[in-house]
């Protein structure tokens, strides 16, 4: 039950000075109906708003909202105009120049002009989690003029015009960051953009609302009046909230999967898997290897051998989804390397392990604890932890479930670093150096950082491969650095990658135009309106 993800291959460098590409989309045809109000359900509330300093699934589809980027993708990753209207690349792959949109107002009234672009990247680069990697290489941004902004960079970075869309790398205003501390800056869960949609008041525990914006750049949108962004953490509440009308849609599968093909019988409810093309969603169980048992690299293989991959994507994930045993996900496939198979399930050879690493079975038929928690992002990671719990116990590893709301899960994990195991999800994106590199890259480990290293895993080796390819623009040895990657990670078994997702939003009949791009619910909704005839 696989989506078809047709990852870009053709866009490793483009030198086109002006794309002004048709949309290719989901659009409907009939004229759309102004007004509204769409109920969006977002699963967990997000710990901030504004995806500049974080990269939780909750964050990128509200920020967007409000936030915009230089660019949107159609449903093959192609580029289209956001904030910029044209882009070109130099031949040697090392400055790109964009000329940004006249007359876009921030929702606070100032104009919106290169400074701001010029900004964000800097920014970026400093405190976004991806971000870190994706502008590693920019020397500088030049702003010859407002509307021009000229991204300088050191080395090649054959990824990067994929990566600025509003979810991933959205512009921010210097004139409300500048001179402060971007991690603690009240805009973040207050934002101000340029975007379709106006920030109005957040209530924690409840919802978001977002208030159309009248001086909106595209002229007659968005056509909507309001979206709600409703936060219902129990999935039978949610699912049967879109069974009654009450929600109008959720992305990245809004309700128990258990639930969905009941639900999928309805004549309200439609299902959509587009719109997740920049994805490459993967399921991994991360090892803290700061524990004193799991610096045993057989203890980690142990681990691994514990798991049924087969009963994870079956049983746990009801088979929405692919075995992924490498670190660049199936959905990933011109960088996933094929050859590398799961640890096979065995428990005698776990123990066997354990037993050489010197880890004897106690009277009690322990051998040691672990604490073994989840991302709260989906119902699925728990499930995981609970599956992973019976089978550690089997061979003699006592794990301690801990769960915690999804800011708490974010602070133990990545500031408190209070955890040995844990269920986790990772978004490979569209390219390994802005999705996957910043798992295993030794220079991403830094406290405080959610969706970082946070096994605290390094190999130089590792790093020189990553570094090589992030630069590297002839495709053939990319892959080649990228293979050599998986083999050592799939040997030294710092995370043990597990499925990845299939992925799907649910929607309410009379909501259209709702997936018109490759961000699917991460786009901005200026599209998107009601027909309730």
């Amino acid at each position: 039950m696989t989506i078809n993800r047709r990852l870009f291959n053709q866009m490793l460098m483009l030198s086109a000075a002006s794309i002004t590409l048709p949309a290719v989309s989901l659009a409907e045809t009939e004229q759309p109906v102004p007004g509204g109000t769409l109920n969006f359900v977002v699963v967990p509330e997000p710990p901030t708003i504004l995806a500049l300093a974080h990269t939780a699934g909750g964050t990128q589809k509200v920020s967007p909202k409000i936030t915009e980027g230089l660019l949107t993708y159609d449903f093959d990753l192609k580029p289209k105009p956001q904030l910029a209207t044209e882009w070109s690349v130099s031949d040697d792959g090392l400055n790109y120049t964009f000329k940004l949109r006249s007359g876009v107002k921030w929702h606070d009234g100032k104009d919106f002009s290169s400074a701001d672009v010029a900004y964000s990247i800097e920014l970026l680069k400093q405190v976004h989690p991806r971000g870190r990697g994706t502008f590693a290489n920019v020397a500088s941004v030049e702003t010859p003029d407002p509307l021009t902004a000229i991204i300088h960079l050191s080395k090649p970075a054959p990824y990067l015009l994929q990566a600025l869309y509003a979810a991933e790398s959205p512009i921010v205003p210097k004139h409300i960051y500048e001179n402060t501390d971007a991690t603690t800056n009240p805009n973040a869960n207050a934002p101000v953009g340029t975007g379709p949609f106006i920030f109005r008041e957040w209530v924690r525990g409840s919802h978001i609302i977002l208030e159309r914006n009248p001086n909106y750049w595209d002229p007659g949108k968005p056509y909507l009046d309001k979206v709600v962004v409703r936060f219902v953490p129990d999935g039978a509440a949610r699912a049967a909230g879109f069974e009654t009308g009450e929600f109008d849609i959720g992305g990245d599968n809004p309700i128990p999967l258990n639930d969905l093909e009941r639900l999928k019988q309805l004549p309200n409810i439609g299902t959509e898997t587009k719109g997740y093309e920049a994805r490459g969603d993967q399921t991994q169980l991360i090892l803290n290897l700061d524990n004193e048992y799991l610096k045993d690299v057989r203890v980690r293989r142990a681990i691994a051998h514990s798991i049924d991959i087969n009963v994870v994507l079956n049983t746990i994930w009801y088979g929405y989804g692919q075995v992924s045993p490498s670190p660049i996900s199936v959905l990933l496939p011109r960088y996933h390397d094929s050859s590398i198979q799961p640890y096979p399930f065995d428990l005698d050879k776990a123990k066997v392990l354990l037993d050489e690493a010197g880890y004897k079975t106690a009277a009690n038929g322990i051998r040691f604890t672990l604490r073994l928690t989840h991302n709260s992002y989906n119902d699925g990671f728990k499930r995981v932890a609970e599956y992973l719990r019976q089978n550690l116990a089997k061979i003699g590893i006592d794990a301690k479930i801990d769960s915690y709301d999804f800011s708490t899960y974010i602070k133990t994990v990545y500031t408190d670093r209070a955890f040995d195991l844990t269920a986790e999800y990772l978004g490979n994106q569209f390219d390994p150096t802005l999705g996957v590199q910043r798992v295993y890259w030794s220079k991403n480990f830094k406290i405080g950082l959610p969706f970082s290293n946070a096994s605290h895993y390094a190999n130089p080796e590792v790093d020189r491969l990553l570094e090589a390819a992030s630069v590297e623009i002839d495709d053939g040895k990319r892959k080649e650095q990228f293979n050599a990657f998986q083999k050592i990670v799939a040997d030294e078994v710092p995370v043990i990658n597990l499925i990845a997702l299939d992925n799907v939003t649910v929607f309410n009949t009379r909501v259209k135009n709702h997936t018109t791009s490759a961000e699917g619910t991460q786009s901005n909704f200026a599209d998107v309106y009601i027909r309730n005839a």
